[in-house]
């Protein structure tokens, strides 16, 4: 037993999910642009800096697709709150997403849309009146799925999207998680404990909770171990999925990869440290014939043209 006097977690005040203002809806999401609308609008930029950048990056994943390569969405939670669900489903479905990681946020955020069509509090208030995080139900149901996936031997974005889509939570068809777990496309979920409120839910088990998250990092250095023409997209998280990300290439090269041809990209509406040296430049710097894009801007425009783009080059079915 510790020295030191713990927070009695189980003493908490929770309340229902069903009585906490939200800021994003489900309602509010995007729907998938018409890939030859977004063809004409990168025909009609211009041939220079990010519109040139953005149509190199375009025709690499392109390629990565047609010739079997991974390509890889890490996802931050914003992205998930900025609405942009249904264009990256729009890709996981027609397999032009080949691995679907995520921080602890963003899943947050992807379970809750599925299964009440709402997400995301306001963090200032509800923290002075003692409420940020502080529902039952998210917790309850995500806590649950990862004991019971630690119990299965599957990873926590695994366990995740087989819950949503067992549950047959309502919005599941926008839910990230769930469209992985539908596809057979690999999904993890990378966290650091203490990050995510349901971290602080009294059902949450560490043993659990590090054993899932844990496997997930191996499957994510798994898929790295192909890195050898793929692409690895980073959607809007600042520290935690670019150090994940570059540990785990880490352990690929360890054992044996080829990063010749790896193509990666950052797209946040700001340039951080972090994405700038682990995704763009530092894994792509010494690979024979490596890239690395920031596209600076807003997910919730960004992101659908992206993904409607990408479509148009690989040409729909």
């Amino acid at each position: 037993m510790s020295r030191y006097r713990e927070a009695d977690l189980s003493s908490l005040t929770i309340s229902s999910v069903a009585d906490r203002p939200t800021k994003v809806s489900v309602a509010d999401f995007a729907k998938p642009l018409d890939p030859g609308a977004a063809r004409a609008v990168l025909e009609a930029l211009p041939d220079q800096l990010a519109a040139r950048a953005l149509r190199e990056l375009l025709a690499r994943t392109a390629t990565a697709v047609r010739e079997g390569r991974p390509v890889v969405a890490m996802c931050g939670g914003h992205v998930v709150k900025s609405g942009v669900s249904p264009c990256l489903v729009s890709l996981l479905d027609r397999g032009a997403v080949t691995h679907l990681a995520m921080n602890g946020a963003a899943a947050i955020h992807d379970v809750e849309i599925a299964r009440t069509g709402r997400t995301s509090e306001d963090v200032e208030a509800h923290l002075h009146q003692g409420r940020f995080g502080m529902v039952d139900e998210t917790g309850d149901f995500m806590n649950e799925a990862m004991r019971t996936g630690a119990e299965r031997g599957e990873g926590l974005g695994e366990c995740w999207g087989r819950a949503v889509e067992e549950s047959g939570a309502p919005h599941r068809d926008v839910c990230l998680l769930a469209a992985a777990w539908r596809r057979r496309v690999p999904a993890t979920v990378h966290v650091a404990v203490g990050t995510d409120t349901i971290h602080h839910h009294p059902r949450c088990d560490g043993a659990s909770l590090g054993e899932t998250t844990l496997r997930d990092f191996r499957i994510f250095a798994a898929t790295l171990a192909e890195a050898r023409g793929a692409v690895v997209l980073n959607l809007g998280s600042a520290v935690l999925m670019p150090e994940v990300f570059l540990k785990a290439l880490s352990v690929a090269r360890n054992l044996g990869a080829d990063l010749s041809g790896l193509t990666t990209a950052n797209f946040d509406q700001i340039q951080h440290y972090r994405p700038r040296l682990n995704v763009v430049e530092r894994p792509t710097r010494g690979a024979k014939g490596g890239r690395g894009f920031s596209i600076t801007g807003h997910h919730e425009i960004l992101l659908p043209l992206f993904s409607a783009a990408l479509l148009a080059e690989l040409g729909t079915p």
